[in-house]
This record gives structure tokens, C-alpha cells and sequence, in this order.
């Protein structure tokens, strides 16, 4: 008896020692979610060159790997044909979902179908593609046309009574960009109908959303009118850009620049009194957010077609208040 009592005991401790090793790896991890349990989201981003969609890539990646997800986080560097290659190799994947911030929003259009047609959910980030004979689960992006009127009232509070002439440095390849000079230009001709100084919109010129074209494209504007007042660039690079050319001409002192996103580098020109202000953006919101969409898709909810988030309007006095500059 005695004997057989050792054997029980002995087997009881087996299996207490077999509990110690995990049985499922996917309930090792806080909330019993685990890197790569539920698969992965592929990423195509319109560019990596740029730090707000570094940003979104990076809040993906860690929200996604707290919610059980990998994420596959490629640049598509401003290339429609780059870009639907990597949606394609997404579809070979077989990743658990796509999401993509287009760079032609139209031209696109034929790839998002093949994911469609694979049965991959797909959302859109930052850039929206509101076609026609596509099937987008949701949209998480600014409220890009809100911003743009925040700038257009940032222009004339910057100007002042006096008016004038000023331009757009334009990237007009991006749906989110022609949402934000919409806005723009909605606030300045109701401010032109209401009799007070005129602000006159010049040119509007190509930036592609990066430092050298708007450097160039703020040259251009310069030359052809001599007497420009302001700038409104629809990013921060291209707002860079412009204030490099203005240096140049030495006319830093005559032009006010309105930028849109609040990158760090942005953020410290405007405390250095180089950009008068941003509407910032919070990529880092996106970036959870897009992760949290996928998730209750995935769990059946139902979502709105778009989840906007508002822009805050930063200039000076903001920045000289942000720890995080110099």
C-alpha cells in the first residue's frame, strides 16, 4: 500500500513540474496576448524619410505587439509601383492586415482590389483613399481639412491688418494634403468676403512634402513676386525648406511661414521664431489607433468609415512652454 501511495505521489509531482512549462505560447504575455499570436499587419507607408510616418511605424509596432500582433513596416517612398509591390508581397503573406497611407490614392486602387479580393482587411492611415470599387475597413487620420482652416486663421493672425500676398507649397499627389488647402482656402476667402485686408493666394506650387522641392518652390514664389507676405506649406519639411530659400534671398524678415504636422524639428523653428505656426498632428495617436481598429474588426465590430483627430494649433508661446526642446 505504502508502495503504491510513493507511485501516486510521484506522478501528482510529474504533472505539477509539466505546469510550469507553458502548454500555449500565445497566454505567456500580459492580457494573454503575445507577439505574432494573431499573425501580422503589413504596413506600406507613403515614406519613411519623413519622422511623422516614423512615428506611426513605431506606435504600430509596439501597440501591435502588445495586442498579439508582428508588424511588417516597409517605405514606399512616395512610389505607387514600389508600393503596390509590397501590397502584393502583404497578399503572399498572408498578413492579418494591411494597412497603407496611399501615395495615389487613385492609382492604388487596382492593388487594394486584390487585397479585397483575398479577403485581407485593409485601413487606411494619415492618407485616405475614398475611391470608388474599393473595400476600406476605416480610416484613422487627421482632420486634415480642420487643420488646414487652423492655418488659414494662423495666416491672418500673422499678417495682421496689413494683408498681402502669399503662396502654397502644395503636395497635391496626397489626398490628406488637398483636404488641408482646401481648409486653407476655405478660412482666407471668407476672410477676403468679410472686406477686411485682402489676402491674396498667388501661386501654389509643388513642394512634393520635402525640404529641397520647397526650398526650390519657395525660390520660385519669391521670384515671381518679389512682394510676397506668407507661405503656408502643407508639412513641416516643406516649411523648412521655404525658410531656407527665404534666408537665402534675405527676406527671413518680410515672408511668415505656416507649417502643418509638428515634427520636432518644426516645433524648435517656430521657438526659434523661423515658422510662425503648426497645426500639429499626434502620429503616435494614429499609430494606436490603426492597431486598435484592426482589433475590434476582428473581433466583428462594425466601424465608421473615418476616425478623425483634431489638430492643435502651436506657435510660440507653446513652444517656449515644451520640454522637449532645446
Amino acid at each position: 500500500m505504502k508502495k503504491h501511495l510513493q507511485t501516486i505521489l510521484a506522478c501528482l509531482l510529474a504533472l505539477l513540474a509539466g505546469c510550469g512549462k507553458p502548454a500555449d505560447s500565445s497566454n505567456n504575455s500580459s492580457g494573454g496576448e503575445t507577439s505574432a499570436a494573431k499573425g501580422a499587419i503589413g504596413v506600406s507607408l507613403l515614406t519613411l524619410d519623413n519622422p511623422f510616418f516614423k512615428v506611426i511605424g513605431d506606435n504600430i509596432t509596439a501597440e501591435g505587439k502588445r495586442r498579439g500582433y508582428d508588424a511588417i513596416i516597409v517605405s514606399a517612398d512616395k512610389d505607387v509601383a514600389k508600393q503596390g509591390n509590397q501590397i502584393k508581397d502583404f497578399i503572399v503573406k498572408k498578413v492579418s492586415a494591411i494597412v497603407l497611407s496611399p501615395c495615389d490614392s487613385k492609382s492604388i486602387i487596382p492593388i487594394i482590389q486584390e487585397a479585397n479580393a483575398a479577403g485581407i482587411p485593409v485601413f487606411t492611415v494619415d492618407i485616405p483613399c475614398n475611391e470608388p470599387g474599393v473595400k476600406i475597413v476605416t480610416q484613422v487620420a487627421t482632420d486634415n481639412f480642420g487643420g488646414g482652416k487652423e492655418a488659414g486663421q494662423a495666416m491672418i493672425e500673422a499678417l495682421g491688418e496689413a494683408g498681402g500676398k502669399i503662396a502654397v507649397l502644395h503636395f497635391k499627389q496626397a489626398e490628406s494634403c488637398l483636404l488641408r488647402v482646401k481648409g486653407f482656402r476655405e478660412v482666407i476667402d471668407a476672410h477676403n468676403a468679410s472686406g477686411k485686408a485682402k489676402i491674396e493666394i498667388v501661386t501654389e506650387l509643388e513642394s512634393g512634402g520635402a525640404k529641397d522641392i520647397g526650398f526650390k518652390a519657395a525660390e520660385d514664389a519669391l521670384q515671381a513676386h518679389p512682394d510676397l507676405r506668407g507661405v503656408f506649406a502643407i508639412n513641416d519639411p516643406a516649411a523648412l525648406g521655404a525658410r531656407g530659400a527665404l534666408e537665402k534671398a534675405g527676406k527671413a524678415q518680410q515672408v511668415v511661414i505656416i507649417g502643418f504636422d509638428g515634427q520636432p524639428e518644426g516645433k524648435q523653428a517656430i521657438k526659434d521664431g523661423k515658422i510662425y505656426a503648426d497645426p500639429i498632428q499626434f502620429p503616435d495617436k494614429m499609430g494606436v489607433q490603426i492597431v486598435d481598429a484592426i482589433v475590434r474588426h476582428s473581433k466583428g465590430e462594425t466601424l465608421p468609415p473615418q476616425m478623425l483627430i483634431p489638430t492643435s494649433l502651436y506657435r510660440k508661446a507653446d513652444a517656449l512652454k515644451d520640454p522637449e526642446l532645446k
